[in-house]
């Protein structure tokens, strides 16, 4: 086994271990009331009553209704429970009944199971299912919380110095430099979340035992000069701190040994942070996050327990308070949503600050942690902390083929629009394939985490963020009704004076439909009321699906292979792109109200703009 294939399998084996048992949780809720199941075109749709306190919902389902109920599990690879219903089950065999509960999901798990109900999938027709999405432009526009542009994650800000030969003949350095870029000017983020800020190459320790930042400051200076902001997560260990220097991840040996000395800890930080302001402006790192540490939830992560961890961040967190009490700080950055509640807890207790919490989940729509961060803040009397979800994507594993997949795109409209009351930060995982953690990118489409591909190639998850970012003017009422509405088939609609904007998408978190499923290929029909009667307007589009806005067809279609020859560069990047589809016109009838019907396939997007010029 070589060295490369012997540190993924050790990936692999420790990547699930927890690092220690969590502490006692807020407490077991009530079951969910008004279960319902709606048969319906390849799946069946299942709806509740919300429990008030929920973080989110497991969904349960039987061969029988006595049989035993075993979670859905929708090959995610985290978290299963859901934030909210309706639930989609995209799994079920149609023609086959089957028996469903749920439970709610509290920070102590699940609950007691609901009264069973039983659903039965059906086979699909000789044309798609229909469904509508009906929009209000006569409303008043409300608030579209932009918590995709807040924040957004990449490899290690190191890489901004990389000088050696990257992936396919790329330049690595330069293509990191423009993968942050395209991200700051085509989706608009403003902050970006890295590992590593105490790596080898950025900071050292003296033999006198004073710290060396010279690295850092060549990596912040150029990560600075793209106008983004750094999200400070104070990782990793240093050798010379850290109680087993042997303990490390990554290909780059990322140490995440406990420190041996707590206190050199705490100057590491404080003196990293005095840095900081003396260098780049104590109002400018004033506004920056600090987040301590990554994932010590899980064993391949830290080898402490809990209660070291809670110690890491007390000591972390006063040190930086010491300096500046207006830098925010939080945690626990914790794999799978773990150890919030406990975070809270112990902040509670100890009276230690806490601005945020932040967690990471994949391969689903966020939980709701706004029960938590709302009954510290009454407990305390303080200001109730941010919720950041500091790593979210489709899946968690490295290489994995849905990366690239157009299943990826509607993915990340449904997780967006489920986080917007329910966050303040929803950062995708990462922007750019130029990434090391498990060694580099052994051909162009590799299942890579970016969003974009080595070499900037905008895959289908990128341009789901871009359409997002295209919405203009204030939230308008969208709503979805027929086969599979709000689980499958979603939309948000915004409106300006220019125009009336609609998205909407077709999607499961079912990765068993990677490929797609034809049964869940959909008509949507789009009605928009409020409009003037009589008058007639334009209608231009966008979509995404499997021969558009898929750039992996594309390769293909050039016949694949590993990395693209010099004629091939140039035919990908002149096919990088989302044109401008313009449908035929609508005229408002006498209610005000102009339809558009749509071919809408699953994984599918479609962009709609309404204007009159």
């Amino acid at each position: 086994m070589t060295d490369k294939s012997a540190a993924r399998a050790d990936w692999e084996q420790r990547i699930g271990m927890p690092s220690d048992a969590g502490l006692t949780g807020t407490g077991e809720l009530p079951a969910p009331t008004g279960l319902t199941a709606e048969d319906g075109t390849g799946h069946v749709l299942l709806n509740w009553d919300p429990v008030p306190g929920a973080l989110g919902y497991l969904v349960h389902r039987a061969e029988s209704v006595d049989g035993e109920f075993v979670p859905l599990d929708h090959l995610g690879g985290d978290v299963l429970a859901v934030p909210h219903p309706p639930y989609a089950d995209t799994l079920a065999a149609p023609g086959r009944g089957y028996w469903y509960a749920v439970a709610t999901w509290s920070d102590s798990g699940a609950g007691p199971l609901s009264e069973p109900v039983s659903g039965c999938a059906r086979a699909g027709g000789s044309e798609p299912a229909g469904v509508q999405v009906t929009v209000d432009a006569s409303a008043e526009p409300g608030p579209l919380p932009d918590v995709w542009r807040r924040m957004i994650g990449a490899e290690h800000f190191s890489l901004l110095l990389w000088d050696k030969p990257g992936s396919g003949g790329s330049d690595v350095a330069k293509e990191y430099a423009e993968a942050l870029g395209i991200m700051r000017d085509e989706i608009g983020v403003r902050t970006v979340r890295a590992h590593g800020t105490f790596l080898p190459e950025t900071v050292t320790v003296r033999p006198d035992g004073s710290f060396d930042f010279s690295g850092l400051d060549e990596v912040y200076d150029r990560f600075l000069a793209t106008g983004l902001k750094p999200v400070v997560e104070l990782s990793f260990m240093p050798k010379e701190l850290a109680s087993d220097p042997g303990y490390t991840v990554f290909d780059y040996k990322a140490l995440v040994s406990t420190p041996r000395v707590w206190e050199r800890w705490g100057d590491l930080v404080r003196d990293l942070t005095v840095h900081l302001r003396e260098r780049y402006g104590a109002d400018e790192v004033a506004g920056w996050e600090f987040e301590v540490w990554n994932e010590a939830n899980l064993e391949v992560f830290w080898n402490g327990t809990q209660a070291d961890y809670h110690r890491l961040y007390e000591v972390a967190v006063r040190a930086v308070k010491s300096v500046d009490a207006r830098i925010r700080v939080g945690g626990p950055s914790s794999a799978a949503a773990g150890w919030v509640g406990d975070l809270l807890e112990f902040c509670r207790e100890n009276d230690v600050p806490v601005d945020f919490v932040s967690t990471h989940t994949y391969g689903n729509a966020p939980l709701d942690f706004r029960p938590l961060t709302q009954a510290y803040a009454k407990a305390t009397g303080k200001p109730e902390p941010e919720i950041l979800w500091t790593e979210w994507g489709v899946t968690p594993t490295h290489f994995n083929p849905v990366s690239d997949a157009v299943f990826s795109a509607p993915f990340v409209l449904r997780g967006m629009k489920s986080a917007l009351s329910s966050t303040d930060c929803l950062a995708y995982w990462v922007c750019s394939d130029q990434f090391e953690e498990l060694g580099w990118p052994p051909k162009l489409f590799h299942g890579g985490f970016g969003l974009l591909t080595v070499g900037n190639l905008r895959k289908p998850r990128f341009w789901a963020l871009y359409l997002l970012s295209r919405l203009a003017g204030g939230r308008l009422p969208a709503t979805v009704t027929g086969d599979g509405a709000e689980a499958l088939v979603e939309s948000l609609a915004t409106g300006s004076d220019a125009a009336v904007d609609v998205l909407v998408w077709n999607g499961t978190l079912d990765q068993s439909k990677v490929a797609g499923a034809k049964v869940l290929d959909r008509t949507v029909t789009v009605k928009v009321n409020g409009l003037r009667p009589g008058t007639e307007y334009t209608v231009t589009s966008h979509r995404v699906d499997q021969e558009h806005g898929n750039i992996q067809a594309v390769w293909d279609g050039l016949g694949g292979g590993d990395w693209p020859d010099e004629q091939q560069w140039a035919e990908l990047r002149a096919a990088d792109e989302l044109p401008t589809e313009t449908l035929a016109a609508v005229t408002a009838d006498a209610h005000g109200t102009a339809t558009v019907t749509t071919p809408l396939p699953n994984p599918g997007i479609r962009f709609l703009r309404l204007t009159t010029d």
